[in-house]
């Protein structure tokens, strides 16, 4: 336990998206004992597309009412769809595809191909996030960049302030592609249960950093109102 959340430390990358897959199933399960729908914001990046393809080959997978759940992301590169950027693309390949979800519990944001600006994308987000009644996510799974950056929301970039929305437009992203859409900070803390899902000796440092409450970095900031935990492979955590 740290000032910023539980950790949980794994062996390596490939034990960390079992482990987290098979949680992620059971969170689900524990979920939807107790109330009628589950809302889950899915991250992409390596382990976190591991992951999913994890669930989706799992046992437990089968003990879920899919009709029950519905799927977000925390951000989405703003490319056209079909486009191998595309983290709800990756995700429809790893687990999404191999699933009975209802394709209208599935909430894609918008692409180039479908919205004349980024900024209308983020709108539609918005716009379904709020059509769906503001979900508190019960799961809300982020990966870690290098630079401590979780969904696009990067150190020093004005995202990470943006206050009063939902869904922002992201433009000059440091990392390529430079327009996205994100879940803001504020929309991230609504969630009930929080997941930083981080693994590799790249990802030591600001592992460190974000654990001691580096506020300069947008992966120190995120937490859950009930559950903050960081889920991270051994080199992660080699400078904690």
């Amino acid at each position: 336990m740290t000032g910023n959340g539980r950790v949980v430390v794994h062996a390596d990358a490939d034990a960390l998206a079992e482990a987290t897959a098979a949680r992620l199933l059971l969170a689900l399960v524990d979920t939807l004992s107790l109330q009628e729908r589950a809302d889950v914001v899915l991250t992409g990046g390596t382990v976190g597309i591991a992951t999913l393809a994890a669930a989706a080959g799992s046992p437990l997978a089968s003990s879920i009412d899919w009709t029950s759940v519905h799927v977000w992301w925390g951000d989405e590169r703003f490319v056209p769809s079909g486009d191998a950027d595309r983290n709800e693309g990756q995700a429809q390949a790893a687990m999404l595809g191999a699933l009975p979800l209802p394709e209208e519990n599935i909430h894609r944001m918008g692409a180039s191909s479908d919205f004349a600006t980024v900024e209308e994308a983020a709108f539609a987000y918005a716009e379904d996030i709020a059509s769906e009644g503001a979900p508190a996510w019960d799961v809300l799974m982020l990966g870690m960049g290098p630079d401590g950056h979780v969904a696009s929301l990067f150190p020093g970039h004005e995202g990470y302030a943006a206050t009063g929305a939902d869904v922002i437009a992201v433009h000059g992203s440091p990392k390529p592609p430079p327009t996205r859409v994100s879940l803001t900070l504020e929309c991230i803390r609504r969630a009930k249960r929080v997941w930083v899902v981080a693994a590799g000796a790249a990802k030591a440092e600001v592992t460190a950093r974000a654990l001691h409450g580096d506020l300069e970095l947008p992966a120190a900031a995120v937490r859950g109102t009930e559950e903050t935990l960081w889920l991270v492979d051994a080199e992660a955590v080699a400078e904690v």
